[in-house]
């Protein structure tokens, strides 16, 4: 349309197209008149009734479609009737239109107040389905909401969350869009970037926008384009290709074949209206001579530009006449193409609507007949309220409107792929129906043809998916689709791709190597098949052996005096004790249970105390000995044989006694240590009171202090008679051991706290062992001579 700057002063020059005609647009027009044609020869639809029309060309423009609107409201212009010419002006009922979002919203909102109502064949704007702001309108395309959501389920069918995004910028590109980029945030899609345009703007604005087309790293582009606005995109693009992309379309070019020209987009896909076949409607656009050309200023125009010849006389120079020699048949054009009928099906509908809701307003049906009162003056109001009860099926096409004026969505799954001849064509490989069930409206049934012919369906991610085992942390200043896969922390896992969050094991469990997946800890304990294990256990036997030997030798020979000499009964005591202490070392190894717990620790305790009470008696022995050899003392009177076992017994009662008020307060049990090791579970016994633990330690160290001190004081004593200097090296032994298992106890962890345990049981019991008995048994088995009382009497 021409530019007019107006000055005011004088009456603006009516409003004129420029540019070449848009041959599909023509294409639509003529199946407006095939259908009226149809409607008017029918006897079972408005029998009797002709329908009128008046056809307008709105450029495309916004001016010229509300010139028209007006001039359609008035109701003076007269109305053309196929094979005849109207007496009379008659009022518009129904209007047909316009292509475009944008136009249709302008008339609708000028056409409203009458009454009007307007039914679209190519206006998806998702903002006229407002019915407080046009409540005359309806359509038989489905709404862009509908397709906007089918584009975003389609994106996120095949894994693209990174895209690009283009609109035009009117109406249909920027609510179209809007709706797209709400339903694709929805489905966690992610836009680089989203441009506008068009087509009236400046070339530097297109340049700009193919610019960052061909900069951006997003593989995939979706355009909600007009056709319009389309063509000049990839015009610009073509000059200086951009990498390849994967096109996304609306309906709005996706399916007009005149697109088909730009090879760089083969492997496009985008929905398109369902393909439709009119029968006899090929025959219609054919059936065209010169003189019904020349009686049509838009078919004059087409058959002019579509064979290069004027229908004037005094034609321009080096144009020729057209003669009707020209053959439509051959010609190659988006008026002639029938291949794929989608709006024009839907101007066909939109027709019918009208002309059943005349019918329902005008007609009745009576015995089976039809009979249609052509001299009703019927309203557009009649009209308006028919047509939201329409319901009928055309050529097996359904048709009917929701509260909002709108269809049931269906729409074709279109691929652009080249065919044998090596063009570009279009071909249906899915279906997209909004009426089905949430999850069932999408099917593909066959294969894609990707960009550049491939097979494999292209990648477009801002950054790649994070396998499990990490998780995602979105980079700074960037969309969510942008992160980093970080791993995931010690004791967490995600067993899920692209996990924003890992997930804790449980208490015990602990993560594989790759934390994607949790495993049962293995708990850990000092057990018999442990080699630590095997080796304590064969100390702890070979050291009751030992002691059993021993005590068969002094048993042997018990009536020696070195056995005689030392007290034979606390010496054989002393040996039963050790043998116990090596022994309960093995209630140490193994599973901790109930009983072992209780059972390790009292064993522990009271096998020592006997053991210590033993040692201190032999060296309370040895020094009321020495004292008794004085002129005039009794001593040994008050520390005989009984004394002596009355001794033993009673240090160890008081130790029996710390015991059980420890097992019958809080006694040890087992537990499970998650703590000093996050990847393993340590089995161990929880000592219950940690004073009674304690108390039976202090208990056995305050005894072995005393013991010391005592054996200290008999050191310098005869020494063929005194046991004290081996007292006093076992018993420092002893304290050396258990002072520095103290520290060692505290400090080790897991199952090495039983076996330094363990250790300093094994150790003291051998200190005392060797210490005291080793020197006799060598006396008794390899010096006999020096077991003998004169030996020991010879000091």
């Amino acid at each position: 349309m021409l530019t007019v700057i107006h000055n005011y002063t004088v009456l603006p020059e009516p409003l004129r197209c420029t540019g070449s005609m848009d041959s599909r647009e023509l294409r639509f027009a003529q199946a407006m008149i095939f259908a009226i044609e149809q409607i008017n020869n029918s006897t079972e639809l408005l029998p009797g009734i002709k329908l009128g029309y008046k056809i307008y060309d709105s450029c495309a423009s916004i001016p010229v479609a509300a010139h028209v609107a007006f001039q359609l409201s008035n109701g003076l212009e007269p109305v053309f009737y196929p094979d005849q010419t109207c007496s009379q002006s008659g009022m518009v009922v129904a209007i047909v239109g316009a292509s475009g979002s944008t136009p249709s919203i302008s008339m609708s909102r000028i056409i409203g107040p009458f009454n009007i109502p307007q039914v679209s064949h190519f206006s998806t704007c998702a903002c006229l389905s407002d019915k407080k702001q046009y409540p005359h309108f309806f359509r038989t395309i489905p709404s862009d909401q509908f397709q906007a959501d089918a584009l975003a389920k389609l994106v996120k069918h095949f894994g693209w969350t990174w895209i690009g995004a283009v609109r035009s910028d009117s109406d249909y590109g920027n609510n179209g869009m809007a709706s797209f980029l709400e339903a694709a945030r929805k489905e966690g899609i992610c836009v680089e970037y989203s441009e506008s345009f068009y087509r009236t703007n400046p070339r530097s604005r297109v340049q700009r926008v193919a610019e960052v087309i061909r900069r951006s790293t997003a593989v995939v582009v979706v355009a909600f384009l007009a056709s319009g606005d389309m063509k000049i995109l990839l015009e610009e693009l073509s000059l200086n290709p951009s990498p390849p992309r994967q096109w996304i379309g609306s309906e709005s070019w996706v399916t007009a074949p005149e697109m088909l020209r730009y090879s760089f987009c083969a492997g496009a896909i985008g929905f398109g209206i369902q393909k439709a076949v009119i029968p006899g409607f090929r025959n219609f656009l054919l059936d065209l001579s010169l003189a019904e050309v020349a009686l049509s200023p838009l078919l004059t125009e087409f058959w002019e530009g579509a064979f290069k010849c004027s229908l004037e006389k005094n034609a321009a120079e080096g144009v020729s006449v057209c003669d009707g020699t020209e053959d439509i048949q051959t010609l190659q054009d988006p008026y002639t193409d029938t291949s794929h009928l989608r709006i024009s099906n839907m101007v066909y509908k939109a027709i019918y609507a009208i002309a059943h809701a005349i019918h329902n307003a005008v007609c009745e049906n009576t015995n089976n007949t039809t009979r249609c009162d052509g001299s009703t003056r019927t309203d557009s109001q009649q009209i308006l309220s028919q047509l939201k009860e329409v319901s009928f099926s055309k050529n097996g096409y359904h048709v009917s409107f929701d509260a909002n004026g709108d269809p049931v969505a269906m729409y074709e799954l279109v691929n652009w792929r080249r065919g044998n001849s090596g063009s570009l064509e279009m071909v249906t490989v899915g279906h997209y129906d909004a009426s089905m069930p949430v999850g069932q409206e999408f099917h593909i049934n066959r294969d894609v043809t990707w960009m550049e012919g491939g097979t494999q369906v292209p990648v477009s991610v801002c950054s790649n998916s994070c396998p499990p085992g990490t998780r995602k942390v979105l980079q700074k200043g960037k969309p969510i689709c942008c992160y980093d896969c970080i791993p995931c922390p010690e004791g967490e896992i995600s067993n899920a791709t692209d996990s924003s969050d890992c997930t804790p094991c449980p208490k015990e469990f602990w993560p594989n190597p790759e934390r994607d997946t949790c495993f049962p800890k293995p708990v850990e304990f000092l057990s018999f098949n442990d080699v630590l294990g095997i080796i304590l256990a064969a100390f702890s036997v070979g050291g009751a052996s030992l002691a059993i030997i021993t005590a068969a030798v002094f048993l042997r020979h018990r009536k020696t005096p070195i056995v005689r000499a030392n007290n034979s009964e606390l010496s054989f005591l002393l040996l039963f004790s050790l043998t116990l202490c090596f022994l309960c070392s093995l209630t140490f190894i193994g599973a901790p249970s109930e009983w072992s717990c209780m059972l390790r620790h009292t064993a522990f305790g009271i096998t020592f105390v006997l053991c210590i009470s033993c040692v201190l008696g032999k060296t309370i022995v040895v020094l009321m000995a020495f004292r008794a050899t004085l002129p005039g003392s009794n001593v040994m009177k008050w520390f005989g044989p009984p004394q002596q076992r009355l001794t033993v017994v009673f240090f160890t009662s008081i130790q029996v006694l710390i015991c059980t008020v420890w097992l019958i307060l809080s006694p040890p049990f087992p537990v499970k240590n998650l703590t000093i090791y996050k990847e393993r579970i340590i089995l161990e016994c929880a000592l219950g009171s940690a004073i009674g633990f304690w108390a039976v330690l202090g208990y056995i160290g305050l005894l072995a202090v005393f013991c010391f001190v005592l054996a200290v004081l008999a050191r310098k004593l005869p020494d063929n008679f005194n046991e004290a200097k081996l007292i006093t090296f076992s018993m420092l032994i002893f304290c050396a051991v258990w002072i520095t298992f103290i520290p060692a106890y505290v400090s080790s962890p897991g199952k090495f706290t039983v076996a330094v345990e363990i250790f300093a049981i094994l150790a003291s019991s051998f200190g005392l062992i060797l210490c005291i008995f080793a020197p006799k048994c060598f006396i008794i088995l390899f010096k006999p001579e020096k077991n003998t009382k004169k030996h020991l009497m010879n000091k």
